[in-house]
Parts: structure tokens; sequence; C-alpha cells
């Protein structure tokens, strides 16, 4: 396990402390929305940090084609109908071109800021020209309005159990998944970013934000600078 990462409960843990089990339980929120409303159709997107599939799936219905890419074989073996390649993200080099690089689940914000730099060149390394790069970002309150819970329609419950300082503006994060029948914990740390960092990380990698895609400033399409 990595260092600061934690998971428990029934199934497979990842290094960084997601469950197989849980993520394959979890459903599909707006993402495929809001990428099928901010790319072209039939867009081939590079989905970095796939995970089980949970988007993957349901852009590959609406017509996209998908290069998922995560380093867990565990995770990756849920995936179907994608071309799938294991490996960390932030070393990832293809030598091929995107209309669209994906990298969701708030991976922007790793503890690690040299993992996150590398994540970045990883996203602008393959985003074509005239492509776009769609990040998700945390919240305003994410760190701040803890503990916090909210149950889905479908009968579980997701819980931001604490938020703790780990130094040199890393905390560490405890979420908790409730299930009828099963509970999963997961452990791990993350760097809140001020809109300042964040688009000055963004720079870095040679990226530059184009429009925020939701009201809430969650979703960011990213171009490549000219």
């Amino acid at each position: 396990m990595r260092e600061g990462y934690e998971g428990t409960g029934p199934g497979a843990i990842t290094p960084d402390g997601c469950a197989v089990e849980l993520y394959a339980r979890l459903p599909v929120g707006d993402e495929p929305d809001v990428v099928a409303a901010a790319v072209p159709a039939g867009a081939h997107i590079l989905e970095l940090g796939s995970g089980v599939g949970r988007v993957t799936h349901a852009l590959l219905e609406r017509g996209f084609t998908v290069t998922a890419v995560d380093e867990s074989a565990d995770m990756l073996s849920r995936v179907h109908g994608a071309r799938t390649i294991c490996g960390p993200i932030e070393s990832l080099d293809l030598g091929e071109k995107f209309d669209v690089v994906m990298l969701a689940s708030f991976l922007v914000h790793t503890g690690d800021e040299e993992v996150r730099r590398g994540m970045l060149r990883a996203c602008a390394r393959h985003v074509a020209r005239g492509g776009c790069v769609l990040v998700q970002r945390e919240g305003p309150d994410y760190h701040t309005e803890v503990p916090r819970e909210r149950v889905d329609p479908s009968g579980f419950t997701v819980r931001i159990a604490s938020v703790e300082p780990v130094g040199e503006g890393v905390n560490s994060v405890r979420a908790e998944y409730v299930f009828p029948d099963a509970v999963w914990t997961q452990t791990f740390r993350a760097r809140p970013l001020t809109e300042e960092q964040f688009e000055s990380a963004l720079a870095e990698a040679g990226l530059e934000v184009d429009t925020c895609l939701t009201a809430d400033g969650t979703w960011v399409r990213a171009v490549p600078v000219v």
C-alpha cells in the first residue's frame, strides 16, 4: 500500500486504497453527460484513471472510442469494450495523440506534487492539436464541510468522515461507503488547490483553462497553450 493510503472492506484493494468491489457497485454520475456536452461526437478519449470502467462503459454507449488507463490490473479486468493499458499515469507515453484526454476522480489533487506534475504532463503529451483536456477538480468546500454524508438513491451512504492536515498543504481524507451488506473505507491524501494554484499547475504543463463545464466549477476544459 502506498504511504498515506489505506482501504478496508471485501475484495481486492489497490495501492491507493480503492476497493475494486466497491467501485464496481458505484453508479455512474453525470460525468458522461458532462463529457458528451463538451467534446465532439465520436471522439477518441484517453481516460486516465478509469478504474473499473464506471464512466468508460457509459462513454462507449454514447458512441465514443475509449482508451482506458489505470495502474490496477484488478480494476482494468472489469473494463469491457475499450482498449486498456495498465500502468501509472504520470509516466504514460503512448506515442499517440487523442481528441480528448480525461483526468477525472479528483486525481489532479493528489498529495504528491511530482505525481500531479507527471499526470498533467501526460495529459499535455497525449492531446491532439485542436483537442482538449477535461479535468475534474474538488469543490471549494470539499475539505471544510466535514463530516458530511450523502445517501444515494440506490440505497448506500457515502460519508467524508474526516479531513486531517498532514503537512505541506496536504490533508489525509477518510471516506466511508456503507451498503446494506458491506462497508468499505478509503483513506487517501489530497491537496486542495486555489484557482490560482490550479491554473499555475496547468500552465506548468503547457495547458490553460478554456472554460468551466459545470456551474459548480468542478469540471474544466483545458487546451494546449498555443
